[in-house]
């Protein structure tokens, strides 16, 4: 299979990919054709059908699994494919495993690290709370799991929630360290809890998409509420903690424009936003170098919205390759995810389409 981040300028597509989005448009001057979005466990590519009318253009639907033929080309210095010939394609001709874009680290792992920050935690009601979403309430926890931490810009695979979230408490659990007047409880919980809203924000995968309550609310505003609800049922959580908790998880994004409510009043929020952007700053550039076309390679890729720059790679040595290797783990690697996670996961698959 030709995975989608090996694709360049020239590259001659004859391959299944998972439709995750189709939508029609005209052009200027009134002529009809559709815009694709494709996927496999490698990443998505935009692609084009302009001429939907042709007989190599056959029936299909969002999250089919569909056969083209077609060339890639650059625009706006991104990869586009053309797309000439279409058809979807059936069960046995491609294996699920290849379209599910899940973290390169062990979930498992991940989440038993994450369960060790919350033993760490030495104030009853805050991990009395932790508890309360972690260990006590099994479908969410699986859910947080299972979920990405954005539809696309940073960590947007199965697993990248959970990634996300225990890079964000490491570098608190650091940011504790080095400055020993945070309170750490505190800090640490607010790490843990910052993005538990994108649960509900998101659908799950396949579609990994804004949910109703996601496009109305968004996350930040769906996690204070269900922390708040939370915080009910813990009779001995102090109020004046409850606020300062709730005010670390709309504060979070640190600026008014980039969507928190609130700015960082306390030292604790301080770090908390700084945390989380310093994550998803890492993890967006990261992705950017690896899926740019321009591969292995110290070219200036050009400039970079969410960086605010115009970025390259950095020289690295042959043997410090695999820092750049995919955000994504091969699928049945038994260390990372295993034969019943891919069966669950193409399971989901086809029951959103039903």
């Amino acid at each position: 299979m030709k995975f989608i981040n090996t694709f360049q300028e020239g590259t001659q597509v004859k391959d299944i990919y998972l439709c995750k989005r189709a939508q029609s448009a005209q052009t200027k001057a009134g002529k009809h054709y559709m815009n694709v979005l494709l996927q496999d466990k490698s990443g998505v590519v935009d692609a084009k059908i302009w001429d939907p009318d042709s007989p190599g253009i056959g029936e299909f639907e969002e999250l089919d699994y569909i056969w083209v033929i077609g060339e890639v080309v650059i625009f706006n210095d991104k990869n586009q494919l053309n797309i000439r010939q279409l058809r979807r394609a059936v069960e046995g001709e491609y294996d699920s495993a290849d379209y599910m874009p899940v973290s390169r680290k062990s979930i498992d792992d991940m989440f038993d690290s994450l369960l060790s920050y919350i033993e760490t935690v030495e104030a009853d009601y805050m991990k009395k709370l932790l508890y309360h979403f972690f260990v006590e309430d099994t479908k969410f926890s699986t859910a947080f799991c299972q979920h990405s931490a954005a539809k696309s810009v940073h960590h947007g695979f199965i697993g990248g929630l959970l990634e996300h979230t225990l890079s964000v408490a490491g570098i608190c659990d650091y940011f504790s360290s080095n400055y020993p007047f945070l309170d750490r409880d505190l800090l640490m919980t607010a790490a843990i809890c910052h993005d538990i809203g994108k649960v509900r924000e998101l659908s799950p995968f396949p579609r990994n998409d804004y949910t109703d309550e996601g496009q109305l609310l968004g996350h930040i505003m769906i996690g204070v509420q269900m922390v708040q609800e939370a915080i009910r049922n813990i009779s001995d959580f102090p109020e004046v903690k409850a606020n300062e908790l709730l005010h670390c998880i709309l504060s979070h994004h640190g600026e008014l424009e980039f969507g928190s409510p609130k700015k960082p009043a306390i030292a604790e929020a301080l770090a908390l936003s700084f945390a989380d952007n310093m994550d998803a700053k890492m993890e967006t550039m990261r992705e950017a170098l690896y899926q740019n076309p321009s591969g292995n390679t110290l070219k200036w890729q050009g400039f970079n919205r969410y960086i605010d720059s115009n970025i390259r790679r950095t020289s690295v040595a042959q043997s410090d390759e695999e820092i750049w290797m995919s955000p994504t783990a091969d699928v049945g690697d038994g260390d990372r995810i295993g034969p019943a996670d891919v069966k669950r996961l193409a399971d989901a698959m086809r029951s959103a389409k039903s």
